[in-house]
C-alpha cells in the first residue's frame, strides 16, 4: 500500500493491518458488553457501591498482575500469547452471554467473570504493546500507536450506541454474545498473519525478573513522571465511566439510551484525540501536550459534574474523550520510545498498572463516595484532583524535558550502534 496518507501510514504493513482490524471488529463487541455490563449491574442492583465493585473486580487484577503479564510477554512470542488470551476472552464472554440470555444471571457471576477476564487482560494488555511495536518501523511507531487508539475509539462510538438500542429492546444478553463471536475476527487476524524474526525472537539472556523492568523505571524519572501522571488521572478521573448508569438514569433522565449516548460521544471526542496524534510524525511537543490535556480532562469532569442539562453533558463528553485519549496515546508513546525492546514488556506492564490498573481502586472508592456524597460531587472531586496532578507535572516540564532527550537519545544510539541487546529485527516488507 504505497500510495496510503501520511496519516495512515503505518497501514502500509500487513500484519499491523491484519491487527487493527480484527481488533476493530472484537473491540465494538468490547464496548457494547462495558455499557450492557454496567446497565446489568445498575438494573439488579440500583447501587454506585455495586457498579464500583464490578469495576474493580474487572481492572484489579490488572494492577495485580500485570507485571507476571510483562514477564511473560518479554520471554515468548507476543503472536502466541495473544492468541491464548483472546480464546480465553471468548469462552468467558460466552458463559456470561448463556447466563444473562437464560435468565439465571446473579451478581456474583458478573463479579466472577469480571475478575477471571481482568485476569486474562493482565496478560493481554502487555503483550498487545509489544506486538504491536514488533508490527511497524521504529519510524513509524508513533503512527501505529496513535492509529491503535483511533481504532480503540472508533470502536468505542459505535458500541456503546449499538448497546444502549440493543439493552433497550432485547436486553443485555445478546450484547455479551455478541462481544464473544466478535474476538472470532481477532483470531483470524492473528492467524493469517505472516511472521518473521521480529516476531519470533528468543528471549535474551540476563535478568528476566519484574525488578529489571522497576529498576528502569525507577532510574529515570522522564518515564517515572508520565508513568505518576498517568496513575493519580486514572485513579481521580476515571471512576466517572463507573458512575455513568447513575447520570444517565437519575440525574439526566435518560435510560439506557441516554448511557450508550454518552459514552459514545466520549468516544468521538477521543477518536479526534487519536487522529491529531496520527497527522504528527515527531514526538516533540507532547509533554506539553499531556500536562494541558490532564488539566483540560479535569476541568471538563468538573462541568460535567455540574449540568443537569442532557445536550449539554453531551457536548462536555467531547472534551472528556479528547484529552484522556490524547494524554494517554502520548504517553503510551514517548515511553515506547524511550524503552529498550529487551524490558518492553515490563515497562509497558507497568504502564497497564497506571492506566488499567488504578482504575479499580478509583472505581471502587468513587462507587462508596458516591454512596455518601452523590456522583456528582464524586467526579468534581476527581476532576479537581486531576487539575491539580496536570499543573505539578507543567511544573517539572523542564526538568522533564531533559531526561526524556537522554533517554531517547541513548535509545537511538545503541540502535545505531547495534549495541543493544536484543534488538528487534525489520518487521519485513511494509506493503506485503
Amino acid at each position: 500500500m504505497p500510495n496510503l496518507p501520511d496519516a495512515l501510514r503505518a497501514l502500509r504493513y500487513r500484519n499491523f493491518r491484519l491487527f487493527i482490524s480484527g481488533q476493530l471488529v472484537s473491540l465494538i463487541g468490547t464496548w457494547m458488553q462495558t455499557v450492557a455490563q454496567s446497565w446489568l449491574v445498575y438494573r439488579l442492583t440500583g447501587q454506585a457501591a455495586m457498579l464500583g465493585l464490578v469495576a474493580f473486580a474487572g481492572m484489579f487484577p490488572v494492577f495485580l498482575l500485570s507485571t507476571v503479564g510483562g514477564m511473560a510477554a518479554d520471554r515468548m512470542r507476543a503472536h502466541t500469547l495473544i492468541v491464548i488470551t483472546q480464546s480465553a476472552s471468548l469462552v468467558l464472554t460466552l458463559i456470561l452471554a448463556l447466563l444473562t440470555l437464560s435468565h439465571h444471571v446473579h451478581l456474583w457471576h458478573i463479579v466472577t467473570t469480571s475478575l477471571l477476564l481482568g485476569v486474562v487482560n493482565a496478560f493481554d494488555i502487555p503483550a498487545r504493546q509489544v506486538f504491536v511495536a514488533q508490527t511497524v518501523e521504529r519510524t513509524d511507531l508513533m503512527n501505529a500507536i496513535a492509529l491503535n487508539s483511533s481504532m480503540f475509539n472508533g470502536a468505542r462510538i459505535i458500541g456503546p450506541a449499538v448497546a444502549g438500542i440493543l439493552v433497550a429492546s432485547i436486553g443485555e444478553g445478546w450484547c455479551f454474545l455478541i462481544n464473544s463471536v466478535s474476538y472470532v475476527a481477532v483470531l483470524a487476524g492473528l492467524l493469517a498473519m505472516r511472521l518473521d524474526a521480529a516476531h519470533t525472537r528468543q528471549a535474551p539472556k540476563g535478568d528476566h525478573s519484574a525488578l529489571e523492568g522497576f529498576r528502569f523505571i525507577l532510574g529515570a524519572h522522564a518515564v517515572r513522571d508520565l508513568l505518576g501522571l498517568l496513575g493519580l488521572v486514572s485513579l481521580m478521573g476515571m471512576p466517572y465511566t463507573v458512575l455513568m448508569p447513575i447520570f444517565a438514569d437519575q440525574i439526566l433522565h435518560g435510560g439506557a439510551k441516554a448511557l450508550g449516548l454518552l459514552m459514545g460521544i466520549s468516544g468521538v471526542g477521543a477518536l479526534v484525540g487519536a487522529l491529531s496524534l496520527a497527522l504528527r510524525r515527531s514526538p516533540k511537543g507532547l509533554g506539553h501536550w499531556i500536562a494541558g490535556c490532564a488539566m483540560g480532562f479535569g476541568a471538563a469532569l468538573i462541568a460535567f459534574s455540574l449540568s443537569r442539562s442532557f445536550p449539554l453533558s453531551v457536548l462536555l463528553m467531547l472534551p472528556v474523550g479528547y484529552t484522556l485519549m490524547v494524554q494517554m496515546a502520548s504517553t503510551n508513546t514517548l515511553i515506547q520510545m524511550m524503552i529498550p525492546d529487551t524490558l518492553r514488556g515490563r515497562v509497558m506492564s507497568v504502564y497497564s498498572m497506571m492506566f488499567m490498573g488504578m482504575a479499580p481502586i478509583g472505581a471502587l472508592l468513587g462507587g462508596t463516595l458516591a454512596h455518601h456524597l452523590g456522583a456528582p460531587l464524586t467526579v468534581a472531586l476527581g476532576g479537581a484532583g486531576c487539575l491539580a496532578a496536570g499543573l505539578a507535572f507543567a511544573l517539572r516540564l523542564p526538568r522533564w524535558r531533559q531526561g526524556a532527550r537522554a533517554l531517547y537519545r541513548s535509545e537511538e544510539s545503541a540502535r545505531g550502534s547495534g549495541s543493544l541487546a536484543g534488538e528487534r529485527p525489520s518487521p519485513g516488507r511494509a506493503s506485503d
